[in-house]
């Protein structure tokens, strides 16, 4: 299996926490928070989601080992998921995301759990890891650079949501959608490739 760069490996997890496709429920999230409190709100939900990630990056094959998976299987089911998520950013649900407006700031969940640790981050930060243990300290700085785009993200989204548009924020998921929907089917085909490799 070809060798992962520290770069596709940031774009990845930025693909995945997908903080540009999710400026809509940032935005709803975060309208009835006190503009004094919302840098606060911000640091907590980042710092917390990377937490998450990052204790998936240090026990990720402790967990492997205790579940009896395989790296191979692994790199099928984090093909899958991420072609799922992508399916749903290229063609996302017909009355948009279901967002509510909340009464109170959110407090770890949605925001930084699922919406940026979600199934789809865990499995990609734990198979960085599987794949290559040694470089454990390259993938934390990769994921700390992907927590730094998302804070931005969450601390200007009503501003950002405002300047691109809808319809650029639409646009820019479907290619971003695109763009994962390839790197989804390219672990896909590794898998399969080192799984029949075990067979012969």
């Amino acid at each position: 299996m070809e060798s992962t760069s520290f770069l596709s490996a940031f774009v990845l997890l930025l693909l995945v926490t997908d903080p540009f496709g999710s400026l809509p429920i940032f935005v709803s999230q975060m309208r009835n928070v006190a503009p004094q409190r919302r840098s606060i709100v911000v640091i907590r939900e980042i710092t917390v989601a990377f937490c998450v990630l990052f204790a998936f990056m240090l026990f990720g094959r402790q967990f492997l080992q205790v579940m009896h998976l395989s790296e191979t299987s692994l790199g099928i089911a984090g093909g899958v998921i991420l072609f799922l998520i992508a399916l749903r950013m290229v063609f996302p649900a017909p009355h948009g995301n279901g967002a509510d407006h909340p009464a109170d700031e959110p407090f770890v969940v949605p925001l930084a759990i699922p919406l940026i640790a979600g199934p789809s981050a865990l499995a990609t930060v734990l198979l960085l890891v599987s794949r290559e243990p040694a470089r454990l300290w390259e993938w934390v700085a990769a994921l700390a650079l992907t927590m730094v785009v998302c804070a931005l993200t969450l601390a200007f989204a009503e501003k950002i949501s405002h300047w691109l548009g809808e319809r650029v924020t639409t646009a820019f998921e479907r290619l971003m959608g695109l763009v994962l929907t390839a790197i989804a089917v390219q672990m896909l085909l590794d898998g399969i490739r080192e799984y029949i490799s075990s067979l012969v």
